[in-house]
């Protein structure tokens, strides 16, 4: 090994040594006077304590870079091919992107990835101008796709505005609705069932999910670059591949999608995966299974969830369960009906023939992975383009998203709230509930289902209704696990482009719920 690399380690070494003494050193108040070393420690400690944020945030990016540099150099990368402002172009917006969209950080609030604390704020912020905006930029999308209807479609001059308006008789039906129902909601005018704070208006509140999409998506649209066109996805993607292919039948770069997903935020998730398949990197097999499978809650939703029934002391169990449960129904979702069936096609109908994934004589995946991600990171210097396509992003969701979400949310509240059809779709668990041995078997049978209009649903039920703490247990693990949910992932996904209807979401639902609730109550049985 080189003098200069043995020098570069010892300099690393000296970085996170440093950086992580207010991570493992007592506060100064219990410091051991005898000890004047120690004591020296305690008030270092004290003087970074502050800036614990900022350090924790070096230490990643220290780490992730200098990992990328030690793949490169252990696997005698050729490093002269590509110049200096190449190798920056990949590993400045692609750390960035990892540490926006993948890193948890802790807030006064909790844990959360920045890129959903800086939607808190501005949400926050922007919280009673909130759903007079929605409002008006749902109608806009209604209109507008009134409007482009008319209009003869011409294959020549298709233009952004065209695939932003012009979308099928069923979609513009579905704007139009999700308007009506915005209108409703934001003027307080119209039937109850609509306008009630549990359907619409917990929607279109000024801290409902619409409002909050919103902001999300601005960031998310302007910001997702950074880890689409710097060559991060065509790096792990070729090193994940052998992993990813044969147990989940997906591409490696999807391993990125199922992190963001898991850590960050499912509907981060679900729109990374819709313009991965958009621009042909997905088939529609594999973005129905991402989007469906690995558009995940995240850990901080999580919390929440195990929290609303008053069962925080059991996080870890809850979430191992929550773990081990998504992995095997990631192994068996793609394997069986709907997803089974989807077309291994590209969005432009060229049939999937795994060629892009062999790696070329001489290589290993590693150095093909490099070169890949500096080659695509080198077709994106021009900045102006980026924020372009950024606020094209962000248009898109808007436009596209919103008003589904409105419209499908709002109908499934409405149906959980006024009508006893989740009751009457959950009596079938009933029996399998007793089977399985779980208290209070007929009252949780509804919120087996009910879960499929809202992911809080099943947990506010239960609290105070149900009082074993092993069915409380199941009830939220349930609610996690099941993914798809009207109000949030289910809306986002058949809004955007990715090849799931709304019968393939309902079955996928009932699915993942017979499949988990086993092994589910079996963990419950072991911990009550």
């Amino acid at each position: 090994m080189k003098k200069s690399s043995l020098v570069g380690i010892l300099l690393l070494f000296v970085v996170f040594a440093v950086g992580i003494i207010p991570f493992i050193v007592p506060t100064a108040s219990e410091k051991v006077a005898s000890n004047s070393f120690m004591n020296l420690l305690y008030n270092f400690s004290s003087i970074l304590e502050p800036y614990k944020m900022i350090i924790s945030i070096i230490l990643i990016i220290a780490f992730l870079v200098a990992f990328i540099l030690f793949l490169a150099t252990v696997s005698k990368f050729d490093k002269k091919s590509f110049s200096l402002s190449a190798w920056l172009l990949f590993l400045i917006p692609s750390v960035i992107g990892i540490v926006l969209f993948m890193i948890p950080i802790e807030f006064e609030s909790g844990w959360k990835v920045p890129i959903a604390k800086f939607a808190d704020i501005l949400s926050g912020k922007l919280e009673p101008y909130m759903p007079m905006t929605a409002m008006v930029v749902i109608v806009i999308a209604a209109i507008g796709s009134v409007v482009f209807s008319a209009i003869p479609k011409d294959e020549k001059q298709q233009s952004f505005w065209n695939s932003l308006f012009k979308v099928s008789l069923f979609w513009t039906i579905t704007r139009v609705i999700g308007a009506v129902f915005a209108i409703m909601v934001a003027f307080k005018v119209g039937p109850e069932a609509i306008i009630n704070e549990n359907t619409g208006g917990l929607l279109l509140a000024p801290d409902g999910l619409v409002s909050f999409l919103f902001t999300i998506f601005l960031f998310a649209g302007l910001l997702l670059p950074l880890l689409l066109n710097f060559g991060l996805l065509e790096f792990f993607g070729t090193m994940m591949v052998k992993i990813m292919r044969p147990l989940f039948k997906l591409p490696g770069r999807s391993s990125i999608d199922a992190l963001t997903s898991w850590i960050g935020d499912g509907t981060i998730g679900v729109l990374l995966t819709s313009k991965q398949y958009e621009e042909g990197f997905y088939t529609k097999k594999e973005a129905a299974v991402i989007g469906t499978t690995f558009s995940v809650v995240s850990i901080t939703f999580s919390i929440v969830i195990i929290d609303t029934v008053g069962m925080g002391k059991y996080f870890l169990p809850f979430y191992a369960t929550v773990v081990l449960t998504g992995i095997v129904l990631a192994l068996i979702m793609p394997r069986i009906y709907p997803l089974r069936g989807k077309k291994d096609e590209y969005i432009d109908g060229k049939p999937f023939t795994g060629e892009d994934e062999e790696l070329p004589e001489g290589y290993n995946v590693i150095t093909h992975g490099l070169e890949n991600a500096l080659t695509t990171a080198s077709k994106n210097r021009s900045i102006l383009k980026i924020v372009k396509d950024g606020m094209k992003n962000v248009l898109d969701m808007w436009i596209g998203v919103a008003p589904v979400v409105m419209a499908f949310g709002t109908l499934a509240l409405i149906l959980a709230e006024y009508t006893s059809f989740f009751t009457f779709l959950g009596k079938p668990f009933e029996p399998l509930l007793s089977f399985l041995n779980i208290p209070e078997a007929a009252d949780a049978a509804q919120m087996m289902v009910v879960g499929f209009a809202d992911m809080f649903l099943p947990v506010i039920l239960a609290d105070g209704a149900i009082h074993s703490e092993m069915t409380l247990f199941v009830i939220a693990t349930m609610s996690v696990v099941q993914l798809i949910y009207m109000s949030e992932v289910g809306g986002l996904i058949l809004g955007s482009k990715i090849p799931v209807n709304f019968f393939d979401l309902l079955v996928i639902f009932l699915l993942r719920t017979l499949i988990a609730l086993p092994i589910i109550a079996g963990v419950a049985h072991l911990l009550f």
